[in-house]
C-alpha cells in the first residue's frame, strides 16, 4: 500500500535443501496514477520486458491486452469490452485483444488504436462496438 502496488505475482518458488524458500520469478505492478508519488519506483520501469503493443497503447491512455484470437475488438468501456468478447466467443469467434478506448476517445486515440490493431499479424477482422 505504501508503494501504490497493484499486483504482486510470484511464480515459481523453490525450496532449498536447508528449507529456505526463494523466489525464482516475479511480476510487480504499480498504479500509474500514483507515478507522481512513486517516481523512484516508476523510473525503474523496463519497457523491454513489456509487450510493445501494450507500451504503445499506454502512451494514448488505451487499455490494451493481447489475446490469442483473430478478431480484434475496439470497445468503449471495460464492461462493454468484456460483454463484447463474451458474445464473440458464444458466436464461435476468438478475440485477439482487449482494447478499451475509453469514454473520452479522440481522433488521435482512435487512430492509435487502429494502428495497434493493424500491427497484430494474427488479426483477420475488427469488431468495433462503440
Amino acid at each position: 500500500v505504501d508503494c501504490d502496488c497493484t499486483m504482486v505475482e510470484i511464480n515459481p518458488f523453490a525450496e532449498l535443501v536447508d528449507g529456505r524458500v526463494i523466489v525464482c520469478d516475479a511480476k510487480v505492478g504499480f498504479d500509474d496514477n500514483a507515478e507522481f508519488r512513486q517516481l523512484s519506483i516508476h523510473e525503474k520501469r523496463d519497457i523491454t520486458q513489456e509487450d510493445p503493443q501494450e507500451v504503445e497503447a499506454k502512451k494514448f491512455d488505451l487499455n490494451y491486452i493481447k489475446l490469442d484470437g483473430q478478431v480484434a475488438c475496439m470497445v468503449n468501456g471495460a464492461g462493454l469490452a468484456m460483454s463484447t468478447m463474451d458474445l464473440l466467443k458464444l458466436s464461435g469467434g476468438f478475440p485477439a485483444n482487449f482494447l478499451d478506448v475509453g469514454g473520452s476517445a479522440s481522433k488521435e486515440t482512435i487512430t492509435a488504436a487502429f494502428k495497434i490493431i493493424q500491427g497484430d499479424p494474427d488479426v483477420k477482422s475488427i469488431f468495433i462496438n462503440i
